[in-house]
């Protein structure tokens, strides 16, 4: 383990910001992890751990220590007649997950394909897409804690999921380091089909005899229509949460708006966040080099040399401007620092 001074982190974050970390390392094991953080001195801290950086965004240098986790294996760890269970290292890239499960007909991620960013983000972000989260499949997270230097084991209960959350989030931040997950996946997949243009883009494909396979590939092809390509264009995904309102807010506003779209999620009702930013009248909209994509409004894009500040000044201006209109405020989906 090697720590290195004054290095640009462009290539560690998919908004390709350019900004430095006073210091910096690449983690390959928990050996590497102990050790990095037995040298760290007061200089040193405070301490960002980065899986993919695929939903950070950065404003400033960082003048602490930003630690890169690159540890890389999955491992079958046990099975039955109904599941089986992989251990995965939390530097894997999570669609590579995602392929392995597929490729054997395990199912339960399917739903999660094309998600940018590494395994490790999973609980912390508690990843969801297409009527799955995270947590649906989740069977355990294997943690170094920075405080006691100990290594425990977090079940689903314990991780405090949310939507688009969790305790590695918000209540203890930045006190756990992500080793491993331990996931639980289907031998007998059960379809997850009615949430978004699913079940259309399989009748358009002529796909009668559905698997996760197809499923994979239909929704690899809806992300890769709708979603612009970090690589080609600076992005972190969905900046911004869908909003969930109450019951009250909902008669408020559909009357207001009778062609509001509404989804439910439990007994929570969500109002597509890219429907209120389109409203607004952002949708495909650029200034200087920030923009929002044409596409996705939930989606804000680095056209080639926007700053940190320039992104999230536009993500304010959004978000004031829903408040005014709608009564309703965006909560970013992205970790700013």
């Amino acid at each position: 383990m090697q720590v290195l001074e004054n290095i640009s982190l462009k290539p560690y974050n998919t908004f390709g910001i350019d900004v430095k970390a006073r210091y910096f390392a690449e983690l390959y094991s928990d050996n590497d992890i102990a050790e990095f953080y037995s040298s760290l001195t007061p200089e040193r801290i405070p301490v960002l751990i980065l899986g993919g950086g695929s939903n950070v965004l950065f404003t400033k240098d960082f003048e602490g220590s930003v630690a890169c986790i690159r540890s890389k294996g999955i491992v079958k760890l046990m099975d039955d007649e109904q599941h089986v269970y992989l251990k995965i290292a939390a530097g894997e890239v999570w669609d590579d997950v995602v392929k392995y499960a597929v490729e054997h007909g395990w199912g339960g991620i399917e739903n999660l394909s094309m998600i940018p960013g590494s395994a490790g983000a999973g609980p912390v972000q508690n990843i969801g897409a297409y009527g799955v989260e995270f947590k649906d499949v989740l069977y355990s997270v294997e943690v170094a804690d920075v405080i006691s230097r100990h290594y425990r084991s977090f079940r689903p209960a314990d991780c405090e999921f949310g939507y688009r959350g969790s305790i590695f989030k918000t209540r203890e931040k930045n006190r756990f380091v992500i080793n491993s997950i331990c996931l639980k996946l289907d031998k007998q997949p059960v379809l997850k089909l009615d949430y978004g243009d699913i079940r259309k883009e399989l009748v358009n494909a002529g796909i009668r005899d559905v698997t996760i396979s197809s499923v994979r590939d239909i929704i690899i092809k809806i992300r890769s229509r709708k979603l612009p390509d970090p690589a080609i264009m600076g992005n972190a995904g969905s900046f911004f949460m869908n909003p969930v309102i109450s019951a009250d807010e909902y008669d408020r506003l559909i009357t207001a708006y009778p062609l509001m779209p509404t989804f439910r999620s439990g007994e929570a009702i969500k109002v597509p966040g890219a429907w209120l930013i389109e409203q607004c009248g952002f949708k495909g909209k650029r200034f200087g080099d920030a923009g929002v994509h044409e596409h996705q409004p939930l989606v804000l894009i680095n056209y080639g040399n926007a700053t940190g500040e320039e992104i999230l000044a536009l993500a304010e201006k959004i978000i004031k401007s829903v408040k005014k209109k709608f009564g309703i405020t965006l909560g970013k989906e992205v970790n700013i620092f």
